[in-house]
């Protein structure tokens, strides 16, 4: 069992986390239950996922739980792609974001 508080990449999940809800603050009204919330849900499933899997017996169980988390990030990177070109955010607050 691994203790996730003290795991580098749950730590940075969670400020990943909060820049996303600060990103998507700025998002039209109309996106509230759109592709905000779809933002914000995988950005929590990341960390979530991670947390969930270090509470398992086994390193495989562990590992299939962080391979969630990974599909959690390629689905929120896409999204963070797709609210670029519809114009939610800038191109470089893009880059960073799908930098971390």
């Amino acid at each position: 069992m691994h203790q996730f508080k003290e795991l580098l990449i749950w730590k940075k999940s969670r400020l990943f986390c909060s820049k996303i809800y600060n990103v998507t603050a700025s998002f039209p009204n109309e996106e509230k239950f759109g592709i905000t919330n779809q933002l914000r849900r995988d950005s929590i499933s990341i960390s979530s996922n991670i947390a969930v899997g270090s509470s398992r017996n086994s390193n495989k169980d562990f590992a299939r739980f962080l391979e969630i988390a990974i599909g959690s990030a390629f689905e929120l990177e896409t999204q963070l792609l797709i609210s670029s070109k519809l114009g939610f955010i800038n191109e470089e607050k893009t880059i960073e974001l799908t930098n971390c």
